[in-house]
């Protein structure tokens, strides 16, 4: 991919919303306009939760997804860290502390930032890392 990454970060207003409830919503949204997502949490355990939220969410909906090695066969992967995000994935939910290394290598990349003010913090970081790399990151309010 060229430089012209779309970095987007999602505000949730309040903390009784769910980072990884959005995470499923977007990745349901982008599935559906043909798009190779990946989805990276910041552990093994946050990623087997997640795998288990989108069996679930959204509601009356399946999201083909799977976790673990990316063998290209689903259109959502959940990955825990950024290691293994396999260079077919145009589409990257980052719900890790830190920043998606050489995020020009995709077309989009969603940054789900949580209202708990200590995790705000290192999502103010990772927006100045995208910014440093010339990166244009627009904000949108999740009210």
């Amino acid at each position: 991919m060229s430089a012209a990454c779309q970095v987007d970060f999602y505000v949730l207003a309040r903390t009784t919303q769910s980072a990884e409830q959005l995470s499923c919503r977007l990745s349901m949204m982008a599935w559906e306009q043909g798009h190779r997502v990946a989805v990276c949490t910041g552990s093994d355990q946050a990623a087997r939760r997640l795998d288990e939220m989108m069996w679930d969410d959204p509601p009356g909906r399946f999201l083909p997804h799977a976790s673990g090695t990316d063998d290209g066969a689903a259109p959502v992967q959940i990955l825990a860290g950024h290691a293994d995000i396999a260079p077919h994935r145009d589409l990257v939910i980052n719900l890790c502390p830190d920043a998606v290394p050489d995020p020009e290598r995709f077309a989009r990349l969603c940054e789900i930032v949580p209202a708990d003010s200590a995790q705000r913090k290192a999502s103010r970081g990772k927006y100045r890392i995208y910014r440093e790399l010339g990166l244009s990151p627009e904000t949108h309010s999740m009210e």
